[in-house]
């Protein structure tokens, strides 16, 4: 009996190491790596300052990566077909100026203006993509156009203080300043996720196993299970010790899970996915082409506007900071970073997240070690280099097999 335990073991654990072993000749090693780095960022930061994995520190992080955050999950779909958008940064500085103009110097309630400026930035994005998709012109050079015109746009509404300060106490500024900490909201949300992504996980596999796909096992299901468990309860045990669970922070993941969705879950996004493996191919599988490339591009606009309204919130102010470049650079790198390939046809929203962690891990660690800005470009430009790398040669590896 012990025997053939033993040997069922062997077997499993065989099995496993040769997944794994598979997807490294492939290139695939998910989500691992970035863990990882983050990870060691996380370690020698601590080492070097003792505040780093504060529950001050951490909770002010959470709330620092929402902005760019958002504005790097558009930017993964934009990825994900081949493309790039340079406009971003100045939708999200745009779209703070739009509210702030309407709120501040029209008198215009709070969520009406805000609505108008999500808009202008899905309005602005379809623009860019419908000159892209139907014209031919390079995306690149359709979204740097973007970024000037709507650069200028911005500082045209900002007037001549180059800022517009809105109540402290509104819709806005309650995004970065609202925090939940009684223990059972959040540790009850921490549960209800994990059951939900427990339940839903069971019942796709069976789904699969019924169909005769294949289909994760049951043992790697729950250890996904305790490892989601373990970060959602550590997660709020943590920051309940500063101020509580962040509503920005809530609103970011709930963007993040409902994106993920919509591109593995959704004839849409196998489109998306799709594209971004061949526009040829995915022509003569039947995606209309001109419909997907101009979403994605609304997608971007839109969710750069959304986060250009949280930047704004941080600051309870709409200035050129909320559009500066910087803005731009972080979120393009954020999804590289994260694992989302510049070729396209790789990756997912999950990877906004990590790489905004990786980023704003880094900003933060520098920022307590007094450390000068200059540095913080060098290492963040460094391991963006690193992870571009890897992408690329994870492209090759996975070219050359197909080839084989």
């Amino acid at each position: 009996m012990k025997t053939s335990v033993s040997v069922a073991v062997k077997g499993r654990v065989s099995v496993y190491v040769g997944a794994v072993r598979r997807r490294v000749r492939e290139g695939g090693l998910g989500p691992a790596p970035v863990l990882l780095a983050l990870a060691v960022t996380w370690v020698v930061f601590q080492s070097l300052n003792d505040k780093f994995l504060s529950p001050r520190n951490l909770s002010v992080l959470s709330v620092d990566i929402v902005g760019t955050g958002m504005v790097a999950v558009g930017i993964v779909f934009v990825l994900l077909i081949g493309e790039i958008d340079l406009s971003v940064g100045s939708l999200a500085g745009l779209a703070g100026a739009v509210f702030a103009a309407l709120n501040v110097n029209l008198g215009m309630t709070e969520w009406l203006a805000v609505l108008i400026a999500v808009i202008c930035g899905t309005a602005i994005g379809a623009l860019h993509g419908f000159l892209f998709a139907k014209f031919g012109v390079p995306a690149f050079v359709v979204t740097l156009a973007g970024l000037l015109a709507w650069s200028g746009l911005m500082i045209y509404l900002l007037g001549p203080d180059s800022s517009i300060h809105f109540s402290e106490d509104g819709l806005v500024a309650t995004l970065t300043s609202r925090y939940y900490s009684a223990p059972g909201f959040t540790y009850g949300l921490a549960a209800v996720c994990t059951a939900a992504y427990l339940f839903f996980s069971l019942r796709e596999r069976g789904r699969r196993a019924g169909a005769g796909m294949p289909c994760r096992p049951v043992g790697e299901i729950w250890v996904r299970t305790v490892l989601l468990a373990v970060v959602a309860f550590t997660t709020v045990a943590v920051l309940g010790n500063f101020e509580g669970l962040p509503l920005a922070l809530l609103i970011f993941l709930g963007f993040i899970v409902a994106s993920d969705l919509l591109l593995r879950r959704t004839p849409y996004g196998r489109q998306v996915l799709a594209l971004g493996g061949g526009v040829e191919a995915a022509r003569r599988a039947g995606v209309d082409v001109t419909r997907v490339r101009v979403s994605v591009f609304m997608v971007a606009g839109t969710l750069a506007s959304v986060g250009g309204l949280f930047v704004a919130s941080r600051f309870t102010s709409a200035s050129q900071v909320s559009g500066s470049g910087m803005l731009l650079i972080n979120a393009v790198a954020a999804a590289v970073i994260g694992g989302t390939s510049l070729f396209g046809g790789r990756g997912s929203t999950w990877s906004a997240l990590l790489g905004v962690l990786i980023i704003q891990s880094i900003a933060s660690g520098m920022a307590l070690l007094g450390v000068q800005t200059a540095l913080q470009f060098m290492i963040t430009g460094g391991v963006l280099i690193t992870a571009v790398i890897f992408d690329s040669l994870a492209r090759r590896t996975a070219a050359s097999r197909v080839r084989a």
